[in-house]
């Protein structure tokens, strides 16, 4: 069966490259540059200080250069960020988006000799990288796709795929976690394979660790059935009482950030008019 290929243009790429460019993100970024060094494409987050959520990326490498997928609409920020902790690296950053685009291949694993292959694990093909999608591996392959190289498989369906995810408890950048405010580990990434615990230290680090260490993640990101509409940010009740908020959500289906103290089985929860019911996060 030929796969369905699924354009996510709300992505854009920083390309980074430079004999400095592994130690400079391993002091920044949540995941083990390490295992982007041996071949394996990893999720990961760059934080405040305190510990909050700035910018989520997917990090790869090819032929000496390490590619970020990151928010297109946040690239200046994310590029901005990273120089400023640049100083004397002997690396370059560049906006390599013209170049490459990000798509997205739920039922293309095979199609791309990924069949037998676990999250993160890469297979170059001739328009670009195929790699299973390192947060959750029933998201299948997403791609790095040379721009100048359009691809020759149907246009698939966003919405299922926006659907598939939210059933998943996947979060989507700044979506559903607001820059500046949410925190890792209640945005599920130790699930989402997108923090390792044992590299050491990274901007942000010592917060993450000890909520991990302690567990002390009070709220979590889940999936939630609506019936009616609620906008990102919204507050979300159970009997009066406020439960969370809304993140994004589509076609009835949605993300918000809960209390788990406050959430029973069966509760009826409410943002705004809309209706809402807690889903289990499926795999």
């Amino acid at each position: 069966m030929i796969p369905a290929c699924i354009s996510l243009p709300n992505r854009g790429v920083l390309a980074l490259s430079g004999e400095d460019v592994h130690g400079f993100l391993q002091g920044l970024l949540s995941n083990d540059m390490e295992r982007v060094r041996s071949g394996e494409a990893v999720y990961a987050a760059l934080l405040t200080p305190q510990g909050k959520f700035l910018h989520d990326v997917f990090v790869l490498e090819d032929s000496g250069t390490i590619y970020l997928d990151c928010e297109a609409d946040r690239l200046d920020d994310l590029t901005k960020r990273l120089k400023r902790y640049r100083l004397r690296a002997r690396i370059s950053i560049d906006d390599a988006s013209a170049s490459w685009t990000v798509e997205a291949a739920p039922d293309g694993a095979a199609h791309f000799g990924l069949a037998d292959a676990g999250p993160g694990d890469t297979e170059p093909f001739d328009q670009g990288i195929a790699y299973i999608d390192p947060r959750h591996s029933a998201l299948g392959a997403r791609l790095l796709r040379a721009a100048d190289t359009p691809t020759a498989l149907p246009e698939g369906d966003f919405t299922a795929y926006e659907a598939l995810r939210y059933r998943l408890g996947v979060p989507d950048g700044s979506r559903d976690m607001p820059a500046g405010q949410a925190f890792l580990l209640e945005s599920g990434f130790e699930r989402l394979n997108g923090v390792d615990w044992e590299k050491g230290c990274y901007v942000g680090q010592e917060v993450t660790a000890r909520t991990h260490y302690r567990g002390t993640v009070r709220r979590q990101l889940m999936p939630v059935a609506l019936e009616g509409s609620a906008d990102p940010g919204a507050r979300i009740l159970a009997e009066g009482r406020p439960v969370g908020e809304m993140r994004s959500s589509r076609n009835g289906l949605g993300l918000a950030l809960l209390r788990l103290d406050r959430i029973e089985d069966g509760a009826e929860l409410e943002a705004g008019s809309a209706r809402l019911r807690v889903l289990e996060i499926e795999g």
